[in-house]
């Protein structure tokens, strides 16, 4: 019924996470009546995509193919002896978009989840512990999402990184979770509301 051109973009915007059938059809019916000048803009963006983005070989952070290593690492004024832990390259975006920490970075790739096969020697794990050392690490902060995975993952790594490191005074901290500003007692979930009140603070 259409084009086997137009049906070749509904298709191939469908492999997109949370794009349906619906999406896809919209999403494409809009590059068409658009000016090509958009198709033209976001093909050769998606050419280029992976050839132009490695991973850090210390952080694995997403880097430029032109990079050695994270400029957010290789940056003097960070301190090495602080690493905040994440799942997600993206994650370091959102840390950083809150101008409020100046240590570094790693991350893990995923999270603890046997019911999706991620097992440890799947994550950036053995990379970290080896950080601590090479780099003299003195705080490790767990920044993991406050999922049943997330939790895991968190209760995983303190565990090895004490093992590994039994005799050493390496501080591993956990990102305080609790209620976010505007939210209301009352639409709050059982889990936010347990963690506001185990991290509660004096006034």
């Amino acid at each position: 019924m259409l084009p086997k051109s137009l049906e070749r973009t509904i298709e191939a915007l469908g492999h997109l996470p949370g794009v349906g059938v619906r999406s896809a059809e919209r999403y494409a019916t809009y590059l068409l009546k658009a000016d090509p000048e958009i198709s033209h803009q976001i093909a050769t963006a998606l050419e280029n995509l992976h050839d132009g983005v490695k991973l850090c070989p210390y952080t694995f952070a997403l880097i430029d193919s032109t990079e050695t290593v994270s400029a957010l690492y290789d940056d003097s004024d960070r301190d090495k002896t602080t690493v905040l832990v994440v799942e997600s390259p993206l994650d370091i975006v959102a840390i950083e978009r809150t101008r409020a920490y100046t240590g570094t970075y790693h991350v893990l790739g995923g999270v603890i989840s046997p019911i999706d096969g991620i097992t440890p020697e799947k994550l950036h794990i053995n990379e970290l512990i080896e950080r601590v050392k090479r780099d003299h690490v003195d705080e490790i902060i767990i920044a993991t999402n406050p999922s049943v995975e997330g939790e895991s993952t968190a209760v995983f790594l303190n565990k090895i990184i004490t093992e590994q490191y039994p005799d050493s005074a390496i501080k591993i901290t956990r990102l305080a979770r609790g209620l976010p500003l505007g939210t209301t007692l009352e639409y709050a979930d059982q889990i936010t509301l347990d963690a506001a009140l185990k991290n509660r603070t004096k006034l």
